[in-house]
């Protein structure tokens, strides 16, 4: 469904999918965490430097270049993410759309096969809908 406002029953009620690029955001935000720590604590057992008896590798100063490299890598793989999504996910999954749907008209996209189109586009007019597409 296309809306220029949100309506949250309706989003509901189409049951959509949830995307998989949060799982792009997800392994990307841990390996950069990861990967933080991972560089800081190497980095101080490589080149040890003895201060006052402290630990070389101690955790807390270190939680600075974890986070920023999980953000980081977060962010970049979210836009990864969404670039294959976008160019590989969805393959023949072409999808009407009209600008008049970002200003005051609502549509709805209903897929079907060719033998039902009759069909629903019936009950569109029986609803009264304005305009009835259909995709080529």
């Amino acid at each position: 469904m296309y809306s220029a406002a949100p309506n949250h029953e309706i989003e509901e009620a189409l049951e959509h999918t949830v995307s998989p690029v949060r799982l792009f955001t997800l392994i990307g935000g841990l390996t950069g965490c990861a990967a933080g720590f991972a560089m800081t604590i190497w980095m101080s057992l490589d080149w040890p430097v003895l201060v006052g008896g402290k630990p070389i590798a101690s955790i807390p100063p270190y939680v600075v270049f974890g986070f920023e490299l999980m953000i980081l890598m977060g962010a970049l793989s979210t836009v990864l993410g969404v670039i294959l999504m976008s160019a590989f996910g969805a393959r023949g999954k072409r999808r009407l759309y009209d600008p008049r749907f970002s200003d005051d008209h609502v549509g709805v996209f209903v897929p079907c096969r060719p033998e039902q189109a009759a069909g629903v586009e019936a009950v569109l007019r029986r609803a009264g809908s304005v305009e009835v597409k259909h995709a080529a």
